[in-house]
C-alpha cells in the first residue's frame, strides 16, 4: 500500500497503516505540523483534487495540484524532438494526467532537483517506462526504492543534446538545476534557486519555512557554478515563480547582494 505525507507529499509503501514518521519532515530543512504528522493515500488525494495545466513558453507545459497539497510545487515538462523530460515530480497522479502526457508522447526521463519533490516519482515512472535521474549526494533521502532510479555523480549530465543537469548545491547537497539550451536559454531551477516577488531577484536558502540561510561561501560557489552558464529565463518551483528575461544577469546580481548583506556585521 502507498500512502503520503500531507506536509511534504512524499509517498511510503508500506504493508499496514502509516509510518511511524517522515524522515523529510523530521530534517531541519523541512518541518513536523504542530497538528503532527498526517498522511493520505493517493486514492483519497484523487478524490477531492485534480491537476492543471499551464504552457510556460513553447515546448514548456507546468502541472500544479489544485486545490494545494504539501509543499505545492509544480513540475515542468520540457517537450523536445528527442523525448519529453518531466523536471520535479507532484504527488498528485491520476488517469487525466497520465492520458494527458500519453497524448504528448509519453516521457523520456525524469529528473528531480532535491528531495523535497521525489513525491510519487516512482508511480510516474513506472507509468512511462521513464528512468529517474536523481544526483547520489541526495540518494540517502529516497524513501521508496524503484528500479526506474538511477544516480547520477559529478557536476553535470546530459539527458539528451539540448538538456543537462547541473548540480548546484546549496539547500541540498546533490541539489539540482535543468539547463534547456534551445533559442536563449532556460533554466529550471526548482528552489535551489528561488524566485522572489517580482521576479526582479532570487535568493537561496538552506531551509525555506524555517528560514534558516546558506553561508556566503556557498552562495559565491553557487554563483562561481552558473558563472559561463547561458540562460535568459528562468522558471522556478512554484506558480508565478518566472523570469522572462534577463535570468543569468539577475541570479548574478542577486548572488552578489545575498553575500554583501550575510556578511554586514
Amino acid at each position: 500500500m502507498i500512502t503520503l505525507c500531507k506536509a511534504c507529499g512524499t509517498s511510503y509503501e508500506v504493508t499496514a497503516g502509516h509510518p511511524q514518521s517522515c524522515p523529510i519532515c523530521e530534517d531541519e530543512r523541512q518541518y513536523v505540523p504542530a497538528s503532527g504528522q498526517a498522511w493520505i493515500t493517493p486514492s483519497e488525494l484523487r478524490a477531492g483534487h485534480t491537476n492543471k495545466w499551464r504552457q510556460l513558453a513553447p515546448g514548456l507545459l507546468s502541472v500544479e495540484t489544485v486545490p494545494n497539497f504539501a509543499i505545492g510545487q509544480r513540475a515542468i515538462i520540457v517537450q523536445s524532438e528527442e523525448g519529453n523530460i518531466l523536471w520535479d515530480c507532484i504527488p498528485h497522479f491520476d488517469d487525466a494526467t497520465q492520458a494527458i502526457i500519453t497524448a504528448l508522447g509519453g516521457l523520456k526521463a525524469i529528473a528531480i532537483s532535491h528531495p523535497h519533490y521525489y513525491s510519487t516519482m516512482q508511480d510516474w515512472a513506472a507509468a512511462f517506462d521513464a528512468p529517474i535521474y536523481l544526483h547520489a549526494d541526495d540518494k540517502k533521502w529516497i524513501q521508496r526504492d524503484s528500479p526506474y532510479i538511477h544516480l547520477w555523480e559529478g557536476e553535470t549530465l546530459d539527458l539528451n543534446s539540448h538538456v543537462q543537469l547541473l548540480r548546484l548545491g546549496g539547500h541540498f547537497a546533490g541539489g539540482s538545476v535543468l539547463l534547456h539550451k534551445a533559442e536563449n536559454g532556460v533554466l529550471l531551477s526548482g528552489d535551489i534557486i528561488q524566485v522572489a516577488p517580482g521576479a526582479g531577484s532570487v535568493s537561496f536558502m538552506w531551509s525555506y519555512p524555517n528560514m534558516l540561510p546558506l553561508s556566503a561561501p556557498t552562495v559565491a560557489a553557487i554563483a562561481h557554478r552558473l558563472k559561463d552558464v547561458r540562460f535568459n529565463a528562468l522558471y522556478g518551483a512554484f506558480e508565478g515563480k518566472n523570469i522572462p528575461e534577463n535570468a543569468a544577469d539577475i541570479v548574478r546580481q542577486s548572488a552578489r547582494k545575498y553575500i554583501e548583506c550575510i556578511e554586514r556585521r
